[in-house]
């Protein structure tokens, strides 16, 4: 069930905007002009203002499986859903790519970003207006929901039963301010930097229960039979990679279009398969 989710979540995802001409830029659906295309279709490195010329330099917040994962055989030391797609985008635009692990608050805040320490951010991270502020966005690239996950021998089938227990979110994130709208008052929220923090904690019993998107919760239950999702949240959230604000807009325009590229191929679908089971 947990799998046909996922499944009716990605049918879900909007389409990018489509691709023009090699000789001739193109508009995103963010209304910025691609470069004129160079050599194999992919813009010259000098035209993307990158932190490191020739590479391609992303900040994320590792681990947080199925999305990002240390991976030693991995050309960037680095897999996961979305690491995978950035990958293929640095392929496809003749960029080596490089993987800055980093803390999520400073990354969906803007601040890694505004300091020059990467070219964009790639961590699951959800588009939303208030970090639209500080944050430029690429298209959306995947639809995720928000969940609960507890012990099988716990008394907790939803979220009302956390009243007076301690529940675990990430900082910085949308699953913390669902939490913070939506549990009982006298629930005890305790913030932890990372999912890497998170998943000991629940198995530890200092927390009663996580609260995160659906598809790292699912993880940690498919590996783990003694924990369970009880709830699921629609919360209409859509991740983006996230840029600086107002600072790179050819480069915003580039991942764009790759992204497009990888859904007219087959290659987003392919690395989607990767991770997302859509059987029932």
């Amino acid at each position: 069930m947990r799998r046909a989710i996922l499944g009716a979540a990605a049918a879900g995802l909007l389409l990018l905007s489509a691709c023009g001409d090699d000789d001739e830029p193109t508009t995103t659906s963010n209304g910025e002009d691609t470069p004129a295309a160079d050599g194999e279709g992919a813009p010259a490195s000098e035209d993307l203002e990158l932190v490191s010329d020739g590479t391609l330099t992303v900040c994320s917040d590792v681990p947080y499986p199925p999305f990002e994962i240390e991976d030693s055989d991995a050309p960037s030391g680095y897999s996961g859903f979305d690491i995978d797609i950035v990958q293929a985008i640095a392929d496809g635009l003749g960029l080596e790519l490089v993987v800055q692990d980093v803390g999520f608050d400073a990354l969906q805040s803007g601040t890694v970003l505004a300091a020059g320490q990467c070219d964009l951010g790639a961590s699951a991270m959800t588009i939303t207006e208030e970090r639209k502020e500080n944050l430029d966005f690429s298209d959306p690239y995947y639809d995720s929901l928000q969940s609960l996950l507890v012990p099988v021998d716990s008394d907790i089938d939803s979220l009302d039963d956390l009243a007076g227990q301690a529940l675990g979110v990430q900082q910085g994130t949308t699953g913390k301010a669902y939490a913070e709208e939506n549990a009982p008052e006298d629930t005890e929220i305790t913030d932890f930097p990372s999912d890497g923090e998170l998943w000991p904690a629940l198995q530890a019993g200092t927390i009663a229960g996580i609260l995160q998107d659906f598809p790292v919760n699912d993880e940690h239950a498919t590996a783990d039979e003694g924990y369970h999702i009880v709830e699921t949240y629609e919360t209409d959230e859509q991740y983006g990679f996230a840029f600086p604000k107002d600072e790179k807009p050819a480069l915003l325009a580039a991942v764009n279009e790759q992204l497009q590229e990888l859904r007219d191929n087959g290659t987003y679908d392919e690395i989607y398969n990767t991770y997302f089971s859509t059987d029932s």
